[in-house]
């Protein structure tokens, strides 16, 4: 099978902006097959996507999820309604059955816009929930998907292997239009010790092309993972002044938006360029999580 004929990128249009958020579809022997779904505010994106691509979402029985942040996962649920069995990491299965924990962590980061962003998030049934572990092999029709556990963004963040192509999620980062790859680092749960280890397993898998939910196919597989671990280290390093300092998120988040949006700058990015990459991945959104990032290490509880 010719893999990347089979696979369709879907562009969600997230706040009217293309290349922010993708969802993929790919044809199999038993209807297509979706890996992520994005927030429900772009349901009706998906939807219009899937039928520009010649399918009709409501035979998509299968849907993958490399983690149950709302960008990525958030619309999940209303796939559910029509039947659609969702694969998830354990750790994440059931914050989708019953997602209020999930709603208001979101809710202390994004406040009143909240619902502008991500829409409603409705609670999943628990028969329709598959639990996708490490090493698990996902057989869907006649496709073969490999379950790779892949924490440091996420703590329930799985990157799925078809053939020699890796859909990523966010543990390969965010990369738009050929420009600079960036960590998208919000809390709770960043771990840069985990992430690099995630990034080394991707390394050693050598596929061919990772597709980014943020955004589309990349075949410069090498250059693009060693970037990333140079930002991410980089954006850690930033951020470790001044969290030593005590600095308030107030204080920091104007000073690393300028930061991160130089790096752009001087990368060659125009500023509808840079405005495509705050969608993708808000700066501000990153701050507190690599502050809590230095905190959790001080503690002695990451390594």
């Amino acid at each position: 099978m010719d893999t990347n004929n089979k696979i369709h990128v879907l562009d969600l249009h997230f706040l009217d902006t293309p290349t922010a958020i993708g969802s993929f579809l790919i044809e199999s022997s038993e209807g297509p097959v979706l890996i992520e779904t994005g927030p429900e505010t772009t349901f009706e994106h998906l939807k219009q996507a899937v039928e520009n691509k010649g399918f009709s979402w409501k035979n998509i029985h299968n849907v993958l999820l490399t983690h149950i942040h709302f960008d990525h996962a958030g619309a999940a649920w209303k796939l559910a309604q029509n039947g659609a069995k969702i694969h998830v990491h354990p750790i994440g299965l059931p914050h989708l059955q019953n997602p209020e924990k999930l709603w208001n962590s979101a809710k202390m980061i994004y406040k009143e816009d909240m619902e502008r962003l991500w829409g409603a998030m409705q609670p999943i049934d628990e028969k329709l929930l598959i639990p996708a572990d490490d090493g698990d092999i996902l057989n869907i029709g006649n496709l073969e998907f490999k379950v790779h556990y892949t924490p440091g963004h996420a703590i329930h963040h799985n990157a799925y292997q078809l053939e020699n192509v890796i859909f990523s999620g966010d543990v390969a980062g965010v990369r738009i239009h050929g420009g600079i790859p960036v960590p998208p680092c919000p809390p709770p749960d960043i771990d840069l010790y985990a992430w690099k280890n995630s990034i080394e397993k991707l390394r050693k898998l050598n596929p061919e092309v990772i597709y980014l939910t943020h955004f589309g196919p990349i075949e410069d597989v090498a250059y693009h993972l060693n970037a990333l671990e140079d930002n991410l280290n980089d954006w850690a390093a930033w951020m470790k002044p001044h969290y030593d300092a005590g600095n308030s998120v107030e204080e920091i988040t104007p000073k690393f938006m300028e930061y991160t949006k130089q790096q752009q700058r001087q990368a060659g990015a125009s500023e509808e360029h840079i405005d495509q990459y705050e969608k993708a991945n808000p700066s501000w959104m990153s701050v507190t999580g690599l502050l809590r990032y230095w905190k959790l290490k001080e503690q002695g509880r990451l390594q």
